[in-house]
This record gives structure tokens, C-alpha cells and sequence, in this order.
């Protein structure tokens, strides 16, 4: 049985979580919201919520919350389409595993911001699969993405490797019952990760975990 290999998409196939944080401490700064580093990792990286409830917390109301999202959203697709990059030892990573292992991405990104990232990546075409936000009802830490993913895609739970760099990302894969490999990115780099499989310096070294795997099957 070949293993499957889920990979989360954001700071870890490419580096847009740096840019979602600024896209959203500009948005809230303007109604006086000072959104730190460790403040945004807590409510987004760890639980999982949107950063915009510190404006709900404000007390604006929902037109103006949607207005600011809109807004966060609109600078988030520029710094994307201007600065955006694959991480580190992606492209050599996936090249690595290509044919050797089924890979997918995993991801609580809405489409529309996955495609805008991947127009330029040239990353898709070593993926058999892919599933973004509206694949399933509840995000990341909830189980529900990798469960859609084992339902779908995945005929052997236990021949399959998460690749994450969140603590809401190893928290969903590890509700899901599988093992996960942590790559942290800029913004995490501190956090404990309990229960992670191991937490990976550069995402290279799930080449070799990976395809010791697979000879052992």
C-alpha cells in the first residue's frame, strides 16, 4: 500500500500565513487594535478563529466587521500576488516524493485564495488531490478536514503522513487519528506542538521518515 502524504498549504507549501498576519494587524489597527505576533498565533494558529473577533470584541457591528474583511482580504490578495513565495525545500521535497508516495493538500484556505496562490507555484502538479475550505464544514482544529480527506481520498488510515507547521493543524490531524510531521514557520517558532509525531527543522526531512515508511509496507 502506497502512503499518502497530506500537506497543510499555508506556511508550509508557501510562506502566506507572514502575509494574512499583516493583511489583518493593518485592517484592525486602523480601529485602534494593536494585533501582536503572540496574539494572532493564540486566536489563529492555535485556536483556530478568525483575528477579526478582536473587532466584534470592540463592539462593531456586522456590516462593519464585513467591511473590514473585505478590506484585510483585498490587501492580503495583493501582498500575494506581489511578494508571495514557496517555502523552503518545498519544490526539491515534493520532487523527492513525486511517484513514490500519493500526496494532497489539506487546507482551511478558501479557494479563491488557493488558486491566487498557486497561479505562479508551479506546485499543483505534484499533487493528486486538493481540498480547501469549502470541502468541508468545520476547520482546522476541528478533524473534519483530514476526515473529509481519509473519506475521499485516503483507502488506508494508517499508511498516511500529516505535514503541518500550526498547533490548530496538529491538533485537527491528531482528532483525525494521524500522525503528523511539524514544520514550524516565522510566526510559531517557540510553540510546544505536543503529540506531534516530530517537529522537522526543514520540511526535507519528512523525505526520509516517509519513504521509510513506505519500504516497511
Amino acid at each position: 500500500m502506497q502512503t499518502t502524504v497530506l500537506f497543510d498549504n499555508d506556511g508550509v507549501l508557501v510562506d502566506s500565513e507572514l502575509y494574512f498576519y499583516r493583511a489583518s494587524r493593518e485592517a484592525l489597527a486602523e480601529i485602534g487594535v494593536a494585533l501582536s505576533v503572540d496574539l494572532y498565533r493564540r486566536i489563529s494558529l492555535v485556536e483556530g478563529r478568525s483575528s477579526l473577533d478582536l473587532a466584534v470584541e470592540m463592539g462593531l457591528d456586522a456590516p462593519a466587521i464585513e467591511e473590514m474583511r473585505q478590506k484585510r482580504n483585498r490587501r492580503y490578495e495583493y501582498l500575494l500576488a506581489t511578494e508571495m513565495r514557496i517555502c523552503d525545500g518545498v519544490e526539491e521535497t515534493l520532487r523527492a516524493l513525486h511517484g513514490r508516495a500519493r500526496m494532497g493538500v489539506v487546507t482551511s484556505t478558501p479557494r479563491i485564495h488557493f488558486d491566487l496562490i498557486h497561479e505562479r507555484t508551479g506546485l499543483l502538479p505534484f499533487f493528486d488531490f486538493v481540498l480547501t475550505r469549502e470541502d468541508y464544514l468545520r476547520i482546522k482544529p476541528d478533524p473534519d478536514p483530514y476526515l473529509t480527506a481519509l473519506e475521499r481520498f485516503v483507502p488506508d488510515s494508517s499508511a498516511c503522513w500529516v505535514i503541518e507547521d500550526t498547533e490548530r493543524g496538529l491538533a485537527s490531524a491528531r482528532a483525525a487519528g494521524l500522525p503528523c510531521l511539524v514544520v514550524p514557520n516565522d510566526l510559531n517558532r517557540d510553540s510546544l506542538f505536543p503529540g506531534a509525531f516530530r517537529i522537522l527543522e526543514t520540511i526535507r526531512e519528512c523525505v526520509e521518515i516517509i519513504l521509510a515508511d513506505n519500504q516497511n509496507r
